[in-house]
């Protein structure tokens, strides 16, 4: 879709390319991402350029901000943290209106034990059980730089739950689902499925140990990427 509107907004004569800062599954929302515009003749008003690609972009993407950078700027490469967020609830079923943007898990669970759950994520560790379509080549061990679970206070709506809850994981990269499974660990933990020294042991860097339950995709947010 902003390949689409950028050729429109260009008129189609202008040739340009564009580079995402990465992917995301279907269903998961961006709250601030980012990509890279290539184009063969400078844009000479921010400004205008913005209000312009901003009026005919869908809906559901809106542009904040633009910066130009020099040649050597790589928008993958010059990514240096990225937060997801998964918003949740729990022992309920939520209004509908909530499914574009959380999970409701329909069983109680153990949101203290979650917690304690989420900081065993920090740090450097083997990830490899918390990804799908692994391979042998994969980059596997991976640093977490925060894991945290907390009440959520900074998403709201008239149709949320009274209470809902945020999963906040910052990192330089993460696997395919992982943190969907890491998210599905904790559910499993907040159910008294698996333990604490269950998670720890499936992080070792020996560990065979597969979680086989990823979380619905619609609760996760990419919250935010910094730049180096």
């Amino acid at each position: 879709m902003i390949d689409k509107t950028l050729n429109y907004v260009f008129g189609g004569v202008l040739k340009f390319k564009t580079l995402a800062v990465g992917r995301t599954d279907a269903m998961v929302s961006a709250n601030e991402t980012a990509f890279e515009l290539f184009v063969e003749t400078p844009i000479l008003n921010a400004d205008i350029f913005l209000e312009h690609f901003n009026y005919y972009l869908p809906q559901d993407i809106k542009a904040l901000s633009m910066k130009e950078v020099d040649k050597e700027f790589n928008v993958i490469q010059n990514a240096k943290l990225k937060e997801y967020n998964y918003l949740f609830a729990h022992g309920q079923k939520a209004h509908p209106f909530c499914a574009s943007l959380m999970t409701t898990f329909r069983d109680e669970l153990d949101i203290d034990l979650m917690t304690r759950g989420a900081k065993l994520f920090e740090g450097t560790h083997n990830f490899k059980g918390y990804c799908s379509k692994v391979t042998d080549i994969g980059l596997y061990t991976r640093e977490i730089v925060s894991c945290d679970l907390v009440e959520n206070t900074t998403i709201s709506a008239s149709f949320f739950p009274e209470k809902s809850y945020i999963l906040k994981v910052k990192g330089e990269g993460f696997g395919y689902n992982q943190i969907r499974t890491m998210m599905g660990a904790l559910v499993q933990l907040g159910k008294h499925e698996i333990t604490l020294t269950d998670i720890s042991e499936s992080l070792k860097p020996e560990s065979t140990t597969t979680m086989d339950y990823i979380a619905p995709a619609s609760g996760l947010i990419l919250n935010l990427v910094e730049f180096q």
